[in-house]
């Protein structure tokens, strides 16, 4: 599966269905990049609030929109780009090292979110100076 070089791309899930309905299936090392560790929902969140607003040293994430939508600004240290995720066959990739902040929650959104490692509140970084410190050093 090759990798768009800003460490985020959109990804589009085939649904599959017959007159029962519909169902998307995500593999991990298939459908998106790596192993999924940890799965979460966001919901109920009000369209005036923000979520995420921080960065991954280590994990990767997958976000879809399975009801409802949602805006995702990412931020690649270089530049931003604002995505829209409105549909249950639409994901975001998000690599390590991206920040990310969810906003403009519909009042039915429901976000799910994959990703490749176990929680880990130590490589979290929730300090926008900061994230573009380090992600621009040319040590990392």
């Amino acid at each position: 599966m090759k990798r768009s070089n800003k460490g985020y791309e959109v990804l589009n899930f085939l649904p599959m269905g017959d007159d029962r309905g519909y169902l998307i299936a995500i593999e991990g090392m298939n459908h998106i990049p790596f192993n999924i560790e940890r799965v979460f929902y966001v919901y109920g969140t009000m369209s005036d609030k923000s979520r995420g607003c921080h960065a991954n040293k280590n994990t990767r994430f997958v976000l879809v929109s399975i009801s409802g939508s949602c805006s995702v600004t990412v931020h690649n240290g270089a530049s931003s780009e604002d995505i829209i995720l409105d549909s249950k066959t639409k994901g975001l990739y998000l690599d390590r090292m991206i920040w990310k902040e969810m906003h403009s929650f519909s009042s039915d959104s429901i976000l799910m979110v994959m990703c490749s490692e176990k929680y880990d509140k130590d490589e979290y970084i929730n300090n926008f100076d900061e994230y573009m410190r380090v992600v621009n050093r040319d040590d990392r």
